[in-house]
Order: structure tokens, then C-alpha cells, then sequence
């Protein structure tokens, strides 16, 4: 499983594994304990994880969820320190360590709270997906 498996449905809380396309919509299954089947229409906006971004200051204007995700993994292992329920200043504070040049204009702090439970949920579901693959350790 990577990202592009993976999606959240606008206005369903958690995130989604894609299972397949159908004529109107998409199958999915939900990544928690309960695994409940959805089909998804053309009249649901579902997004695709690896298509999310985060607004930055730098030239790209964007940084990718997946590498946002990555470098969580690689610095916290897990124990990021804060919950979706936190104060605004500590979840800020928290993406700042990630990604100092987020722009704090654009990014709400909803956002940030999505991200801490998105990871969450990858991280017990399927952590396979955030480890770093051999093509990306090189680069590094």
C-alpha cells in the first residue's frame, strides 16, 4: 500500500484504503477497527493523500502530505507529543518542527489537526507506508 491508495472523504471523518473503481464512484474501506465498506459517487469529493499538499513559503509553494508525513515518521517514531485535541500554539509548533517554512497564513490549524490524526491512523493501520523506500534513502 503507498499513498495513492489511500484517501479521505469530505465531510467523513478518518481516512479511507481505495479497494476499486466502479461506474459511478469508488469503493472504499475504512482504515479503522471497524473496516466498514463505502461506495463513494461522482456527488462525494474524495481526495487522493498523495494528491494533498501543504502550503509552504518556498519557491514550490507546496510540500507534499507524503513527504510531510515521512519526515514526521523519521523524527517522532510515533510519538509525535500531540493529539488533534491539543492547544493551537503547541500543534503549530509542532508542524513548525517539521516544516519550519509552512505558511502560517494558509494553513489552518484544522489542517494541522487533520495531519496529526491522518498519521495517527496511518501509523496504526498501515506503517509500511511511511517508511522511507530504497530509492529514497539514496537520494538523501
Amino acid at each position: 500500500m503507498n499513498f495513492k491508495d489511500i484517501a479521505t472523504v469530505a465531510g467523513k471523518p478518518g481516512l479511507y484504503k481505495i479497494l476499486k473503481p466502479t461506474r459511478s464512484g469508488v469503493v472504499l474501506e475504512s482504515m479503522d477497527d471497524k473496516k466498514t465498506k463505502l461506495v463513494a459517487g461522482m456527488a462525494q469529493r474524495v481526495s487522493i493523500l498523495s494528491d494533498i499538499s501543504i502550503y509552504t513559503l518556498t519557491e514550490e509553494g507546496a510540500e507534499p502530505l507524503e513527504s510531510v508525513m515521512k519526515k514526521i515518521e523519521a523524527e517522532y517514531k510515533g510519538d509525535t507529543g500531540v493529539e488533534s485535541t491539543s492547544p493551537e500554539s503547541e500543534l503549530r509548533a509542532f508542524l513548525k518542527s517539521i516544516l519550519p517554512e509552512f505558511d502560517d497564513a494558509r494553513v489552518y490549524t484544522s489542517d494541522i489537526k487533520k495531519l496529526v490524526t491522518w498519521y495517527n491512523i496511518i501509523r496504526a493501520a498501515a506503517p509500511e507506508v511511511l517508511q522511507e523506500t530504497s530509492e529514497e534513502q539514496k537520494e538523501a
